[in-house]
């Protein structure tokens, strides 16, 4: 047994006791080759998705119990929920006296005055280039 090429399309080998190749018979019966085709798993990348869908199912199952996990999570009354408010007189400052002593703030608003930060910067430019012109 030999094999010669296809006399239909010169492409595939058959042996001499077939008349065509395999794809050449089954495009003359008219059937098609059905190519399975499939696209994977945006999330992880290996398993194909399920059609339709961009996620594997393992991936889908995953995070649906996440989501479903967070749900029960979450407290049902959110305790920095904001009320709403129409205008800025209603919304209520809580200030209290004991958070930072009075000397020390005196001290804090010293030390982050923007005029004092931009005469020392001056006063250092200054030196800086007295230092270059030696």
């Amino acid at each position: 047994m030999a094999i010669r090429k296809c006399p239909r399309c010169e492409l595939n080998y058959i042996l001499d006791d077939s008349p065509y190749c395999t794809v050449c018979a089954r495009e003359m019966k008219g059937v098609e080759r059905r190519d399975t085709l499939f696209e994977f798993c945006s999330v992880c990348n290996e398993n194909p998705a399920l059609p339709g869908k961009d996620m594997c199912l393992f991936c889908q199952k995953e995070m649906e119990s996440v989501e479903s996990l967070a749900k029960k999570a979450e407290p049902a009354d959110d305790p920095l929920e904001l009320d709403e408010a129409s205008e800025m007189e209603e919304i209520a400052i809580d200030t209290e006296e004991d958070d930072i002593p009075v000397p020390e703030l005196g001290e804090i608003d010293r030390e982050l005055s923007l005029d004092d930060v931009l005469a020392e910067e001056e006063a250092d430019g200054d030196e800086e280039s007295e230092e270059e012109d030696m």
